[in-house]
């Protein structure tokens, strides 16, 4: 029981950071616009999470900065796309590109220094309940904030006049303008939120998941958090049960290296890498569902008639 609970435990931090990028990219997404930079931002977020964190002493000043870092390099993304009209595509790449080479600059110092956890929360009475209590009372700050986030997102989009007007722009930016929406003004909150969280995921890997500096320790979390949008079909509760699948595919692949199963190391570490590519091919395949939620202005660039 014990062996399970500790399974379970660690699959929910391995799918908390991908939940949290995932849902931001949606937003981000929702509005129109295509952010393939978010494994950049995770990775700028953990380094600066990291930073502050060991500088300061203190995690949660770790988290904010991770945050502020996050916000900061998405800003980037949205001046040269929405101001700039540059092609996403392209820009999003150039931002991974750069974050991960800049990462790796910045974390230069910090690598092999002893990091800053985050604290599990301790409810006396509470965590002790077995099985119950730590999985439901004894997790880390952050898996709390990812799942309020997916319920505040879902009831932003679905529930509120801002959040209709924000998927009205990402399904005809053109009819939104004409309708006197700021669409550049709402696709930049929606940008920058979406860093927000990038950077939050990031800060979560090197606060809590592991609590120290590694170059490129995203590891492809970005890119997996991408797809996750694309499998949830824009859909908050989706990407919520799809980031526990990945994270369980993620957490299975390493127990298997642990246990001793007989089959090579490096199949079991691409699992999740070959988990994300099988879902996408079987998504593809249904073109009804691919198109069903699909933002009609998705990737296009927006330009106001002045």
């Amino acid at each position: 029981m014990d062996i399970t609970v500790n399974i379970l435990l660690t699959i929910a931090t391995a799918a908390t950071p991908l939940l949290i990028a995932a849902i931001g990219e949606l937003v981000v997404e929702r509005s129109g616009v295509l952010n393939l930079g978010v494994e950049g931002m995770m990775i700028m977020g953990a380094v600066g999470g990291f930073g502050a964190g060991y500088l300061t002493g203190s995690p949660w000043i770790g988290l904010l900065a991770a945050i502020i870092v996050g916000a900061l390099f998405s800003l980037l993304f949205a001046v040269m796309t929405l101001s700039l009209a540059t092609n996403q595509v392209a820009t999003g790449l150039s931002l991974t590109l750069l974050g991960l080479g800049l990462s790796g600059m910045i974390g230069t110092s910090f690598v092999g220094q002893p990091g800053v956890r985050l604290p599990n929360l301790d409810i006396p009475g509470v965590s002790s309940i077995p099985v119950v209590g730590k999985l439901i009372f004894g997790q880390d700050p952050v898996f709390y904030i990812s799942i309020a986030l997916t319920a505040a997102v879902m009831w932003f989009l679905f529930r509120t006049r801002t959040g209709l007007t924000l998927r009205s722009i990402g399904d005809s930016h053109t009819s939104a303008h004409a309708l006197g929406i700021k669409v550049i003004r709402y696709r930049y909150l929606a940008v920058i939120f979406g860093g927000a969280c990038a950077g939050l995921a990031g800060g979560h890997l090197s606060l809590v998941y592991t609590p120290q500096w590694v170059e490129n320790m995203s590891a492809g979390r970005g890119w997996i958090a991408l797809a996750l949008v694309v499998f949830a079909s824009w859909r908050p509760w989706r990407v919520l049960a799809g980031a526990y699948i990945f994270g369980a595919v993620w957490i299975g692949q390493l127990h298997a290296q642990a246990f001793g199963i007989p089959v090579p190391s490096q199949f079991l570490s691409s699992l999740p890498y070959l988990a994300t590519i099988v879902v996408l091919v079987l998504i593809s395949r249904n073109k009804r569902l691919t198109m069903m939620n699909t933002p009609a202005s998705l990737g296009q660039p927006f330009v106001p008639d002045r």
